[in-house]
């Protein structure tokens, strides 16, 4: 997994430029999702996919507790 602060997966995000319709928030429950079911794969490293959904949930508890506007201002570059 290539993806290490959340300032990556916020910028990923922007720069996917998905518009309007898909906000930060589902993007990433997807992300974690995706990573979840990959922990189920024996021949992948485990470490860097649990990493990536510790990231994931601190982005999304932000979200929650400041909204989604001030997290994309906060991580934006």
């Amino acid at each position: 997994m290539g993806i290490q602060s959340r300032t990556e997966y916020v910028n990923f995000f922007i720069n996917l430029n998905m518009g309007e319709g898909t906000n930060l928030l589902n993007f990433l429950n997807n992300e974690k999702r995706i990573l979840k079911l990959k922990l189920g794969n024996k021949s992948i490293e485990k470490e860097p996919l649990k990493n990536g959904i510790k990231i994931l949930e601190e982005l999304v508890k932000e979200i929650n507790d400041h909204g989604e506007k001030s997290v994309l201002e906060k991580y934006e570059k």
